[in-house]
C-alpha cells in the first residue's frame, strides 16, 4: 500500500510539472491555428475557443486533473479530435515495437553480460544515440547489404531495424548490470559448495550465479522500460512509422498541448506501473526477502 501511495504521488507529480512546463512554454497553440484573419474569429470567440479546450482561466489545472482522473483527456488543438482517440489509434504500433525492442534488449542484454569478449560492447552502446543507430542500421543493412528493404516490404520486415535501434542502447545498463551481478556471485562461497559436491561449470553459472546475478539486472529493467517511449518517439521519427512517437513529434510541431500532456502523463503511468510489479516480484525471487 505504501509503495502504491507512493506511484499515485509520483503521477500527480508528473502530470503538474508537465502541465505547468508546457504552459510556460512560449508560443500558443490557440493563436496559431485559430488567429488567422480568412477565419474572421472576434477576441471574443477565441476566449470561448479557449475556455472550451480547457486552456483559460485559474480553474483549468483542477479541469484537466479531474479530466485525466476520469479517463478524460481532453480534444487535439490540431485535429479537434479527442486526445484518447488518437492515442487508441497510435498506441497498438508503439507497443508493439516497445515490447519486441525490449524482448530483443533483453536477449541481446543477456548473450553479451554471458560472453565475456563481449563484456566493452556496453559501453559503446551506451555512447550511441538512439537516431545515430538507426541511421547506421538503414545504411548498412538496407542500402549497402540491402538485407532489409527500408521501403516496402511485409510488416515483420519493416519492423527489423527499428526494433534493433531501440533494442541496442537499452540493453547496454542491462548488461553491465547484470555482468556485475555475474561477476560477483561468481566469488560468494555457495559457489565453491556447489563445486566441492560436483557440479559442472556450466550447472553452477546457470543454476545458480545467474539466478543471484538477475535481481540487480531485474531493477534495471524495470527503470530501463521507461525510456521505452523516449526512445520510440526518436525511432518511429527516424523510420517513419505511425505511433505515439510520430504523435508526440506533430504535437510538438503544433504545439498540441493537450496530446503532449497525455503522451507524458502515459509514459509515467507505463514507467511507474513497471516498476511497481517489479518490487513486488522481487520476494518472490530471492528467498531472503519473504517475511
Amino acid at each position: 500500500m505504501r509503495r502504491a501511495g507512493q506511484a499515485l504521488l509520483v503521477l500527480w507529480a508528473a502530470f503538474t510539472a508537465s502541465y505547468v512546463l508546457l504552459h510556460l512554454l512560449p508560443g500558443d497553440a490557440i493563436l496559431i491555428k485559430f488567429q488567422n484573419p480568412e477565419l474572421g474569429l472576434s477576441p471574443e470567440q477565441l476566449a470561448r475557443i479557449r475556455q472550451a479546450y480547457g486552456s483559460d482561466g485559474p480553474a483549468a489545472y483542477l479541469h484537466t486533473l479531474l479530466g485525466f482522473l476520469r479517463g478524460d483527456f481532453g480534444y487535439s488543438i490540431d485535429t479537434g479530435t479527442p486526445v484518447v482517440e488518437r492515442l487508441a489509434e497510435a498506441l497498438p504500433e508503439t507497443a508493439k515495437l516497445a515490447g519486441l525492442g525490449f524482448a530483443v534488449a533483453i536477449v541481446l542484454a543477456v548473450g553479451i553480460a554471458f560472453t565475456p569478449w563481449l563484456r566493452e560492447l556496453p559501453s559503446l552502446f551506451v555512447a550511441i544515440p538512439i537516431f545515430w543507430v538507426g541511421i547506421l542500421l538503414i545504411q548498412l543493412f538496407s542500402f549497402r547489404l540491402k538485407l532489409v528493404p527500408v521501403i516496402g516490404g511485409s510488416e515483420w520486415q519493416q519492423l527489423i531495424l527499428p526494433v534493433l535501434t531501440l533494442a541496442i542502447p537499452i540493453c547496454a545498463p542491462i548488461a553491465q548490470v547484470l555482468a556485475r551481478g555475474i561477476d560477483h556471485a561468481a566469488t560468494q562461497p555457495f559457489v565453491q559448495v556447489v563445486a566441492a559436491k560436483g557440479a559442472s561449470r556450466r550447472w553452477i553459472l546457470w543454476r545458480h550465479v545467474a539466478r543471484n546475478a538477475m535481481l540487480p539486472a531485474l531493477t534495471m529493467a524495470g527503470l530501463t522500460f521507461g525510456e521505452l517511449i523516449a526512445g520510440s518517439v526518436v525511432t518511429e521519427t527516424v523510420f517513419g512509422r505511425n505511433g505515439v512517437g510520430r504523435l508526440t513529434e506533430q504535437a510538438v510541431s503544433s504545439q498540441d498541448t493537450p496530446v503532449l500532456l497525455a503522451v507524458v502523463v502515459l509514459a509515467a503511468t507505463v514507467f511507474v506501473l513497471v516498476n511497481l510489479i517489479v518490487d513486488l516480484l522481487f520476494p518472490i525471487l530471492d528467498p531472503r526477502l519473504r517475511s
